[in-house]
């Protein structure tokens, strides 16, 4: 099984920025972190980041994977682009957030969750890591 993980904007500066809420672990750990624990799963990951939106779609929209794990970062409150994306993808797909959202702004409310299968919020790596536990468990 292939399982995509596409971040967006500003989630490669994870470890440099607002550590306070995303932690000190780097963007790179984070994500090597993740590719061992999917392949524990018998789980292959390929990892995708883009703070450009355009780019985004386009990779959420080519298909060569089995499973999508997304973190769009703030395209999550604002983009319709990827949202529409979303839509498109018949693959089994989750919205994955590091900080608990529904504890944030106000204007942090989710465009693009619900057109994922689920969302996970507010666990740090773990919410990856909770969603690569449910896309290997159902498929």
């Amino acid at each position: 099984m292939k399982i995509l993980i596409v971040n967006g904007v500003n989630i490669e500066r994870i470890g440099s920025r607002e550590k306070a809420i995303y932690g000190e672990q780097s963007y790179a750990e984070m994500m090597d972190e993740l590719s061992v624990f999917a392949k524990k799963r018998g789980a292959e990951v390929e990892v995708f980041q883009s703070d450009l939106e355009g780019e985004l779609v386009e990779r959420i929209c080519n298909t060569d994977y089995d499973a999508l794990v997304l973190n769009a970062g703030a395209y999550t409150h604002t983009s319709v682009a990827i949202t529409d994306a979303l839509r498109y993808v018949t693959l089994p797909k989750i919205e994955v957030h590091i900080s608990n959202l529904f504890g944030r702004e106000d204007y942090r409310k989710i465009l693009t969750g619900g057109a994922t299968d689920g969302v996970i919020a507010g666990f740090g790596i773990n919410s990856y890591k909770l969603a690569i536990i449910k896309l290997t468990e159902e498929l």
